[in-house]
């Protein structure tokens, strides 16, 4: 297996499909930025719509501050999610995701439904 990715295009410059036995780049980064602790669950958060801080952290026990903040701001950088803030006597920051995020959600949705059909069989 090489690291190149000129073997993922057919001569005529199309994508083409790897074998199985080769790990795609692309599938590998995607795996790597959503794969990270919390990740999913801020992407799965944030599927039913925008929300703020305090309300992204009730929806996800056990995450703590400083760990949600950084999540979201690898998740941005990624182009998966936005931070909108919103001035006025209280200042709001909103988090939703953006079409790239929302992209993620037909495949989230199958990863929690494999999740709840083999939970007996998870570690």
């Amino acid at each position: 297996m090489t690291g190149s990715t000129a073997n993922w295009q057919t001569t005529d410059g199309r994508p083409a499909r790897p074998a199985l036995t080769e790990v795609c780049p692309h599938f590998h980064a995607g795996i790597e930025l959503i794969g990270k602790r919390w990740s999913g669950a801020i992407i799965w958060a944030l599927a039913d719509g925008p929300l703020r801080f305090a309300e992204l952290r009730r929806s996800i026990p056990g995450l703590s501050d400083r760990l949600l903040s950084q999540r979201l701001r690898e998740l941005e950088e990624a182009g998966l999610m936005t931070r909108e803030v919103e001035d006025g006597p209280q200042v709001k920051v909103i988090y939703s995701l953006t079409e790239m995020g929302e992209g993620l959600r037909p495949a989230v949705l199958a990863l929690r439904e494999w999740a709840c059909q083999w939970q007996d069989s998870l570690p």
